[in-house]
């Protein structure tokens, strides 16, 4: 983070300031802490922890998105609703990064566009919810919030919020993001490599259409190698790491000052966002986060008006620098094509240029008679569909999507070519909150998705 032949910057005082308004605004989403004292605690040793990612990955992560928001490449933004320590395995952390890959492969090669990879990764440890407790056979205890928080455990002691995990969290992002880029620069995500991203999953159409690829991916490559291109850079990947910035007590301390420039950053993650609970113009969230310099995301649901936007647009991106601000629609199949293109209207003319990225899960969710919480995956296909049909409608760029998924066989979303019915649902069905689409799903929408791109190119 600092080039030691470069002199320190000094942070002004009205800056370090400034990361602390947030305190006397509006605020939700937060866990009650039972003790105070350990809370403040947990967050003074936070700070005093080496960052998670660096500034100058910061910076190149935001000169990405604005080639994306341009239509020059496109984000694929994918990985678990909420991580849980437990789930911090070094298989498990393989095969999500290797799903991305494949979906990345896919996309890149069929759409001819470049992707920028990035993770719901190393920090998806909280959630918001939609209510403070849970009520189960008469007894009601605090909501899950995450694994950050407390336990899933439906029990007062796992229930009850603990400060800990806020430090725990930090360790296990920390070994992700270690097994991140070991996976992604020590030549496990070398393109030659792309069938044996394959491996240990079950036969089926989304895998054979993969392995076609993957053979035609081979052809090209040892042509050009044998035209004596040299491949140097197929042998790594720039791989990013995001989550909801929800946690206050865990995203302030994260937030440095950088040496370079006296700017602060939030080292918890390349990307946050803000979700659509939190997005509250006047509220803590958007105060905090217009202040620091990472690349901000915010949801917007189907309710979302124009003024709404622009406002959120004035407030984060108010000196309209390209690949700071991105918008990820959630708006459900049914409503997209209805609430995102006066959107788009909108914001032509207004010199803004947020990247404008689709989220197909969020919007799209119910409930079975059984009691899971599941998607179609049809609808999650439509709301894409519509998405991208809003953008060629309007003439703006569609500029990536941004899934829950996991690289295990679950079954978790309904449909696909698995044909995963309410009956299959129970037989691995491992989410503790959202369901999350599985390998053979995500890489049927990342073809879904290459057509879909390279129709608008």
């Amino acid at each position: 983070m600092v080039d030691p032949f470069e002199p320190v910057v000094e942070a002004d005082e009205s800056v370090i300031a400034g990361l602390d308004h947030w305190r006397e605004l509006p605020i939700r989403q937060q866990p009650v802490w039972p003790d105070e004292h350990a809370a403040h605690a947990a967050s003074a040793q936070l700070s005093t922890l080496p960052p998670l990612v660096f500034a100058g990955e910061v910076d190149q992560l935001r000169t990405r998105l604005a080639r994306a928001a341009e239509g020059k490449a496109f984000l694929l933004q994918g990985g678990d609703c909420a991580e849980t320590f437990a789930g911090a395995t070094a298989d498990q952390i393989r095969d999500r990064v290797k799903t991305v890959l494949q979906m990345a492969v896919v996309l890149t090669y069929g759409a001819s566009v470049p992707v920028i990879k990035m993770g719901r990764m190393a920090g998806q440890f909280a959630k918001p919810r939609s209510s403070e407790t849970e009520t189960r056979g008469g007894v009601t205890l605090p909501a899950y919030r995450g694994d950050i928080v407390n336990g899933y455990d439906f029990t007062p002691e796992s229930r009850q919020a603990d400060p800990g995990r806020l430090v725990t969290g930090y360790h296990t992002a920390a070994s992700t993001l270690n097994l991140i880029r070991a996976f992604t620069q020590g030549g496990f995500a070398d393109l030659r490599q792309v069938h044996s991203w394959n491996r240990g999953f079950a036969a089926n159409p989304a895998n054979q259409r993969y392995e076609g690829l993957a053979r035609e991916i081979d052809r090209a490559i040892k042509f050009m190698e044998a035209a004596g291109a040299d491949f140097d850079e197929l042998k790594r990947v720039e791989f990013y790491a995001s989550h909801e910035a929800l946690l206050m007590d865990y995203e302030r301390p994260m937030t440095r000052i950088d040496s370079r420039t006296g700017l602060p950053y939030n080292t918890s993650a390349h990307f946050v966002w803000i979700g659509e609970r939190t997005r509250d113009i006047d509220g803590a969230h958007v105060d905090f986060l217009s202040r620091v310099r990472n690349p901000i995301g915010v949801k917007l649901g189907p309710t979302t008006s124009g003024d709404d936007m622009m406002r959120l647009i004035d407030r984060l991106d108010p000196d309209r620098e390209p690949g700071r601000l991105t918008f990820i629609t959630r708006m459900g199949a049914g409503k997209i094509r209805d609430a995102l293109p006066p959107l788009l209207e909108r914001i032509k003319g207004e010199g803004a240029t947020p990247l404008w990225v689709t989220d197909p899960m969020h919007g799209n969710g119910l409930t079975t008679p059984a009691g899971y919480k599941t998607r179609r995956f049809d609808e999650i296909v439509d709301e894409v569909k519509g998405f991208f049909e809003s953008h060629r409608a309007v003439g703006t760029n569609p500029g990536g999507i941004h899934v829950e998924l996991t690289g295990d066989d679950v079954t978790e979303c309904l449909g696909g070519s698995e044909h995963i019915d309410e009956a299959t649902l129970a037989t691995r069905y491992e989410s503790l909150c959202d369901p999350r689409l599985n390998h053979m799903q995500s890489l049927e929408l990342a073809f879904l998705v290459a057509e879909e791109l390279g129709a608008t190119r």
